[in-house]
């Protein structure tokens, strides 16, 4: 039904930037707020950034400044740009939208499969 395939991640050393895509595809009506989270080693997953339909934003304290979440909705894809990555953002990074089915009445969280963000000291 619905796909989220992200792209962008791999290995960067402290204070490089990284750009992580994450595009929607299926039988989509309409896409309410998208969202980063991460999970590192042993960790629970966490909210990094998220932005509505109308493009409003907020970010994790953690992130503030560094990364900037953005969204094409004609392209129903969602970015991460980060910049001045340090050691502790290393993680496996997952985009998460809410999503309206085509033949649905109600929006459904959806996930993508994860991409591998690893900075080096």
């Amino acid at each position: 039904q619905v796909q989220l395939v992200e792209s962008g991640g791999g290995l960067v050393q402290a204070g490089g930037s990284l750009r992580l895509s994450c595009a929607a595809s299926g039988s989509i009506f309409s896409i309410n707020a998208m969202h980063w989270y991460r999970q590192a080693p042993g960790k629970q997953r966490e909210l990094v950034a998220a932005i509505t339909s109308g493009g409003s934003t907020n970010y994790a304290d953690s992130v503030k400044g560094r990364f900037t979440i953005s969204r094409d909705n004609a392209k129903n894809t969602v970015y991460l740009q980060m910049n001045s990555l340090k050691p502790e953002d290393t993680a496996v990074y997952y985009c998460n939208a809410e999503i309206l089915l085509g033949a649905a009445t109600h929006f459904s969280d959806y996930w993508g499969q994860g991409t591998q963000v690893t900075v080096s000291s």
